[in-house]
């Protein structure tokens, strides 16, 4: 099994910046008059910033699974805050935005999280334990559309599309996370 591996990182260090400064955003939109370029500079700061930290990581050879715990709970504290200004831009969709949240909160980040189960670096590697699982969550489509689903509706603005993409991506997670349970319960019972 993996250790932990070095904190002090390089892609650590992008981790920080970029939760700092997407925070930073978020906290601005909550409070501004006009909220969405803010709303658009701190999501395009977490989503590129995100993206950076991770490619770094393979590049630099200093992928974690420290990093990879550190980067999940920074992904929840910078979705979490931007989707604060969403629900204050379109208020009447709220209730798709919780759903959104309570996906993304719970369900999606015992998911991310259950790559500790098996000796991974991050969930990045997840295919080695199930293609499914991996494909329809961590593969590159599957994490665009994790965030890119909620913020497309906000941004068409229909209640019942926006219900329809977070429920759709709500069953996906709670499958995934079924099948998970299964096979670690199934590698814990052949161990």
């Amino acid at each position: 099994m993996p250790g932990p591996g070095p904190f002090r990182t390089v892609p650590n260090l992008v981790t920080i910046v970029r939760t700092v400064a997407a925070t930073a955003l978020a906290l601005v939109a909550l409070s501004a008059d006009d909220r969405v370029p803010w709303l658009i500079a701190g999501y395009l700061t977490y989503w590129l910033g995100d993206s950076l930290d991770g490619l770094l990581a393979r590049i630099l050879d200093q992928e974690t699974r420290a990093g990879a715990v550190f980067d999940i709970c920074s992904d929840r504290l910078c979705t979490a805050l931007l989707a604060c200004g969403l629900i204050l831009e379109q208020p009447h969709l709220v209730v798709p935005i919780a759903i959104f949240l309570l996906n993304f909160m719970v369900v999606d980040n015992v998911l991310s999280l259950s790559f500790l189960l098996w000796p991974l670096v991050s969930p990045n590697y997840f295919a080695q334990v199930d293609q499914k699982v991996f494909r329809y969550n961590w593969s590159h489509p599957a994490k665009a559309l994790n965030n890119v689903g909620i913020v497309v509706a906000v941004v068409i603005g229909n209640l019942w599309v926006a219900l329809i993409i977070v429920l759709a991506q709500i069953a996906v997670k709670i499958a995934s996370a079924v099948r998970v349970a299964r096979l670690a319960s199934a590698r814990e019972i052949a161990a």
